[in-house]
């Protein structure tokens, strides 16, 4: 092609990799290197009725092999960022929550204060985003494609677990890299029901029924911890949720502003209207000032 030539990306080399059994289907990886931009033929299964199943993998460092990269090859930034942010969810009686600040943080600069760290990837599924923002689009992005694609080839959604377990696969070679990526799959499918399944950049894939990620998770889980429960209402389960993410942003400079909230459940989701942090801090010190007056009048 003209691009190619003109780009000089003609004659790079790529590679297929075996990839293991995704629930009932025979696939393969597909692996670039970081100037090849050429589409080739998809391989097919002939168990399948020639339905390609082909995976893409994003270029990597060390997309050669499944071994540690060469660092000293790598490109450095040229100062270090700090990562930070607060992300929760949670499983109760009424579905799946999923909550999260807005504030994007480079070190000790506030980038953007209205980003969006929860994406919807299908009516049932949504993720909670930590990490290096470039790195959770791409992903984001990529997991969206190949969830859609799967629909396509063989007419039904991929299972969460199912989808849990590719995208660690993709990841997995990105492991001992500067990729940062740490999602945490929040939704409801056929299968397992009310699912909330973690994900990060080396690969590791946890299923839980609670899980904060970020700077400021320490203190979501201490909120969390000592208010969840099996029987919650929705509207309790909402409360909570936004409690641990205003706690969490009280004492974590890297997370704060606003927080969004989801609600999973068998009928897909739901978000609430965004809410000013500040707002939540108002309430609490009213709170407080009406504890402190009973406390005196009594």
């Amino acid at each position: 092609m003209a691009l190619e030539d003109i780009c000089r990306f003609k004659g790079r080399h790529h590679k297929w990799f075996p990839f293991s059994s995704l629930e009932d289907t025979h696939t393969s990886l597909y692996m670039m290197d970081y100037f090849n931009l050429r589409w080739r033929a998809l391989r097919t299964s002939e168990k399948n009725n020639a339905i390609p199943l082909d995976f893409f993998m994003p270029p990597s460092p060390n997309s050669g092999s499944f071994c540690l990269p060469n660092h000293s090859s790598t490109v450095r930034r040229p100062f270090p960022l700090s990562h930070g942010t607060t992300t929760l969810g949670f499983i109760f009686q009424g579905g799946v929550i999923a909550a999260a600040d807005t504030r994007a943080s480079a070190g000790g600069l506030v980038a953007c204060p209205a980003v969006h760290k929860i994406t919807p990837i299908h009516s049932h599924l949504v993720v909670t985003s930590s990490g290096s923002g470039a790195d959770c689009m791409l992903w984001e992005r990529i997991l969206i494609r190949e969830i859609r694609l799967y629909q396509l080839r063989h007419r039904r959604r991929l299972s969460i677990r199912g989808t849990a377990k590719l995208l660690s696969f993709m990841l997995h070679p990105f492991k001992g890299t500067e990729v940062c990526v740490a999602l945490t799959l929040c939704g409801w499918d056929k299968e397992a029901g009310d699912c909330l399944i973690y994900v990060c950049s080396d690969g590791a894939r946890l299923q839980g029924d609670i899980f904060s990620v970020g700077s400021g998770s320490p203190y979501a889980y201490g909120v969390l911890d000592g208010g969840l429960k099996w029987s919650l209402s929705k509207d309790e389960a909402i409360s909570l949720a936004r409690e641990a993410v205003f706690r969490a942003t009280h004492r974590d400079a890297y997370s704060g502003n606003n927080v969004d909230l989801f609600h999973i459940t068998a009928q897909g989701w739901s978000q609430r209207k965004r809410e000013d942090l500040k707002e939540e801090y108002y309430r609490d010190m009213e709170r407080r000032n009406k504890g402190l007056f009973y406390a005196l009048k009594n």
